[in-house]
């Protein structure tokens, strides 16, 4: 064997995707698969964002666009922060990015240094702690855990603090766990990130669905300039192919995440910053018909569940459910699942330590899969259940 360099340790230490898996395996079987496993919008990229993409091209709109953003949509971002989410800041605060994911990456890329830790919730999205990994850094789990509501502690995060922490991670409407975060527990967090000299990271992808009330900005309790706030385009417009995000920055990091995002991406494709661009100022029907669609589903989806025994977290927002299961090994739960019963759903262990023994459920399934995913799996857990302790 010829000999080569050692690869980086920081992505050799990178897990698979357990829901991933699913997916792979999913795609596999022998025959239909009720498909509750994957956080894809139930609805199709909305016409006009095609149309915008396609006479983008057409006006030979192909070549690079500034590594902050097209100014026009730039401009929009800002006044859609103003309206949508009570934040008036200026749009050179914006840097459009290839998603929500490297919004966060580019956000983390500007704050931390080798060594650093970051808390992150536990269970909580597994692809920030991968980011946080190929950056040097550590992530350390934050529990949440049903006993609160599946809400962040404060108290408890305080103690997590260390000598090497350097920001902390939330997110809100929460993926896996469907929490929603108040305005009262995002000051208390903002307060907590002052007293100890922390930058907070807020992904915020699943904004416009909330379901018993408004979504708020972790920066609507910033006074001092700490929340790098993560937005995206695919889950709220149906574009999760298109890979179109944004990063709001404080006033100080905004220029050096230009440049990084220049060293990191160049910019993000021309076509489809046209396409959101008409997202955000062509029509909004398509986001309150998904809402509703998501609100019905949910409402019928806990009905079923509210005849069963099956404990879950009360989903105030994302589109997603958070469903205890009997097991203390989700993987292999959610492989024999899909196997006997041809339902697939996210193994809780995929989204941490804390997650294991609850598998998660995608609301944007089709409302006939999901009363069919629902009434296989509380049928196959309590199978399970009872031959466990037979």
């Amino acid at each position: 064997m010829v000999a080569v360099p050692k690869p980086s340790p920081y992505a050799a230490q990178l897990a698979g995707s357990g829901i991933r898996a699913i997916m792979e395996r999913a795609r596999r079987a022998p025959g239909p698969v009720v498909s509750l496993h994957i956080g894809e919008p139930g609805f199709p990229t909305p016409p006009h964002v095609g149309d915008a993409i396609a006479e983008a091209q057409a006006r030979g709109e192909t070549g690079y666009a500034p590594s902050a953003g097209l100014p026009a949509l730039r401009d929009a971002i800002s006044a859609k922060l103003a309206s949508a989410n009570d934040l008036a800041l200026r749009s050179e605060r914006v840097v459009v990015t290839a998603g929500g994911t490297q919004a966060l990456h580019l956000g983390l890329t500007v704050v931390l240094r080798p060594g650093d830790d970051v808390l992150v919730p536990d269970p909580g999205w597994p692809n920030a702690g991968g980011i946080v990994r190929l950056l040097a850094a550590r992530p350390r789990g934050y529990p949440l855990r049903k006993a609160n509501g599946f809400l962040p502690d404060v108290d408890e995060l305080a103690r997590l603090v260390g000598p090497r922490t350097r920001a902390i991670l939330v997110n809100s409407p929460a993926n896996p766990v469907a929490t929603v975060l108040d305005g009262p527990l995002l000051e208390r967090l903002v307060r907590l990130a002052h007293e100890r000299d922390l930058w907070i990271l807020s992904d915020e992808c699943y904004e416009a669905f909330t379901f018993d009330g408004p979504h708020v900005s972790t920066a609507r309790a910033d006074p001092d300039g700490r929340v790098l706030t993560c937005f995206s385009f695919s889950k709220t417009h149906g574009m999760t192919g298109l890979r179109v995000g944004y990063l709001v920055l404080p006033e100080v990091l905004a220029p050096l995440a230009v440049r990084a995002q220049e060293a990191m991406l160049a910019c993000v494709g021309t076509p489809v910053q046209y396409g959101a661009l008409a997202a955000l100022t062509g029509p909004q029907d398509h986001v309150d018909r998904a809402r509703t669609a998501y609100l019905r589903r949910r409402d019928e989806a806990l009905e079923l569940l509210r005849a069963t025994a099956v404990p879950y977290a009360h989903p105030a927002g994302a589109y997603y459910l958070w469903l205890r299961v009997h097991t203390s090994d989700t993987t292999s739960f959610a492989v024999r699942l899909l196997d006997e019963q041809r339902v697939a759903v996210a193994p809780g262990r995929a989204f941490g330590d804390h997650g294991e023994g609850w598998v998660r459920l995608s609301l944007a399934a089709p409302a006939a899969d999901l009363v069919t995913g629902i009434e296989r799996l509380v049928a196959f857990g309590a199978e399970a259940g009872s031959s466990r302790h037979a």
